[in-house]
């Protein structure tokens, strides 16, 4: 699994200390992009040469709380993929080792005009191979 890890900030909390649920998403945004990064892809190059993804849907289960000043560490893997299709999972660690929160993003391949189609050939061999290695 690929391993991102962040820092929780005032800012990503309520007025409890406790991260607000809808930020949750922006750190599996970051997680998402670094696996993507880390396969030696750009995201913004891919949307140049027309390879955009769309989320179709994601599910989060929040187990327990996270805080602020705790450090996350959100482990990503892709664990279905099409020509048209990805489906992330993650999890997610608190500071202390415990798994606070599951995830899946369901995300769509789709061109310019926002019509599905295949993604880049390249980024989908290359993940397809990181499933192969990783058994799922």
């Amino acid at each position: 699994m690929h391993i991102t890890k962040e820092q929780i900030y005032y800012y990503d909390t309520d007025a409890e200390g406790v991260v607000y649920y809808g930020n949750y998403m922006r750190f599996l945004e970051v997680a998402r992009t670094k696996f993507v990064e880390d396969l030696g892809f750009n995201l913004k190059k891919l949307a140049d040469d027309g390879f955009l993804f769309a989320i179709r849907k994601q599910e989060i289960d929040y187990k327990a709380p996270v805080f602020y000043g705790e450090t996350i560490e959100i482990r990503t893997r892709v664990d279905e993929i099409s020509p048209y299709r990805m489906r992330f999972y993650y999890e997610i660690y608190n500071s202390k080792g415990q798994k606070t929160t599951v995830a899946r993003t369901d995300m769509v391949s789709v061109n310019r005009s926002f019509h599905l189609s295949e993604m880049s050939e390249d980024l989908f061999n290359k993940v397809k191979e990181t499933i192969e290695k990783e058994g799922h």
